[in-house]
C-alpha cells in the first residue's frame, strides 16, 4: 500500500487517541519544554467556509442515510485546492457528529475521515476496508477525500460526491475574507480589481485563498499588478485544467515574499511530501541555520514566529 499520510496513521499508530486529523499525539526527545500551541487540523471555524453550505447538506444527507451497523464509506472527489478537506473538516464538526467516539477502542458510533487518499490499487483498498471493520453494535462512517474519481468509486459504499468548483462570487467573497478587504479605506476602489482577480481563481478555493492572504495591506498598484501578472497566461497556456490556477496563484504568492521570507519557505522543500513538519522544531532550524537576525524589537524567536504564521 502506498506510504500516504492517511494509511500512516492508520498502519503506524499503535495507541491511538482518536481518527482524523492530528491524532497522534507527538513526543519529544530533546527535552527542551516548548509550548505546543499547534491547532487540531480537526477544527475550523465555521466562519471560514463560504459557498459549501449546499455541499455540506449533501453530504450530511448522506451520512444520516445509512441507518445500518458497519462500516460506510463516503468518498469527496476534486482536483487538489478545490476544498474537499474544509469541506471534511466541516462535516466532522458538525452537531450531528457531536455525540460521535474519534476512537475505534469505543464500541459505538465512530466518525472517521481519511483526507488526500492516493492508494489505486484494488485489493490495497480492500485492506485498508477491513482495518476499519468493527463487530456487532458498532457503526463506522469513513470520511474519504481523494483527486481520483476511480479510487473515489473504488472505496466507497455510497456513490461518491463530486465537488463542484466555486463560483467566482464564492471566489471573491473568499479573497475578501482572508484580505481584510472590509477594513480597507479605498474599497470601492479595489473591489473591481479584486474580482477581476477572483475570476483568475476559476473556482478553485485554495486559489482563492492564496491570493487573499497575499493581497492583505498591499496598495492599489500591487493588487493591478496581481491582476496583470503574466503568469496568469502562462498558467493558462502549460494547463487548461481549473486546478492548475492553484499552481499559478501559489508561485504568484512566493513571487511578492520578501527575500528573507523567500529562504524561510524555500528550506521547507527538504521535507518529504506527507511529512509533518513540527512548528518550533522547524523555527529551531532556521534560528540555526542563520536564516534571521534579532533586532532591538523583536527576539528572534518572536521573528521566527511572525515568519511562520506569514
Amino acid at each position: 500500500m502506498r506510504n500516504t499520510p492517511s494509511t500512516r496513521r492508520l498502519t503506524q499508530g499503535t495507541q491511538p487517541s482518536g481518527i482524523g486529523w492530528g491524532w497522534r499525539p507527538e513526543t519529544r526527545t530533546n527535552g527542551q519544554q516548548v509550548p505546543d500551541i499547534r491547532e487540531n487540523a480537526g477544527t475550523v471555524e465555521e466562519a471560514e467556509i463560504i459557498g459549501r453550505t449546499k455541499e455540506k447538506l449533501e453530504i450530511l444527507a448522506r451520512l444520516s442515510g445509512s441507518t445500518t451497523e458497519g462500516t460506510t464509506f463516503v468518498p469527496i472527489w476534486g482536483f487538489g485546492g478545490i476544498g474537499k478537506t474544509t469541506l471534511a473538516r466541516s462535516v466532522y464538526n458538525d452537531p450531528q457528529f457531536k455525540n460521535h467516539s474519534r476512537l475505534l477502542a469505543n464500541k459505538s458510533n465512530i466518525l472517521i475521515i481519511l483526507d488526500d487518499l492516493w492508494e489505486k490499487h484494488p485489493s490495497q483498498l480492500e485492506k485498508l476496508k477491513a482495518m476499519l471493520k468493527q463487530g456487532e453494535g458498532c457503526k463506522v462512517t469513513v470520511v474519504v477525500t481523494t483527486r481520483d474519481e476511480g479510487i473515489a468509486n473504488e472505496i466507497g459504499t455510497v456513490e461518491p460526491y463530486n465537488l463542484p468548483q466555486l463560483s467566482d462570487e464564492m471566489c471573491w467573497d473568499i479573497i475578501r475574507q482572508k484580505s481584510k478587504f472590509e477594513t480597507r479605506d479605498d474599497k470601492e476602489r479595489l473591489e473591481p480589481i479584486g474580482r477581476d482577480i477572483a475570476k483568475k481563481c476559476r473556482g478553485v478555493a485554495l486559489a482563492a485563498q492564496s491570493l487573499g492572504h497575499m493581497l492583505k495591506s498591499r496598495p492599489h498598484r500591487e493588487w493591478n499588478s496581481v491582476k496583470a501578472n503574466h503568469i496568469w497566461d502562462l498558467s493558462s497556456f502549460t494547463d487548461a485544467s481549473p486546478g492548475h490556477e492553484v499552481l499559478g496563484s501559489l508561485l504568484l504568492s512566493y513571487n511578492f515574499m520578501p527575500p528573507y521570507l523567500k529562504l524561510c519557505f524555500a528550506y521547507c522543500a527538504i521535507f518529504p511530501k506527507g511529512h509533518k513538519m513540527i512548528k518550533y522544531d522547524l523555527i529551531h532550524q532556521w534560528i540555526a541555520l542563520g536564516f534571521v537576525e534579532p533586532s532591538s524589537t523583536f527576539s528572534i524567536w518572536q521573528l521566527d514566529a511572525m515568519r511562520f504564521s506569514s
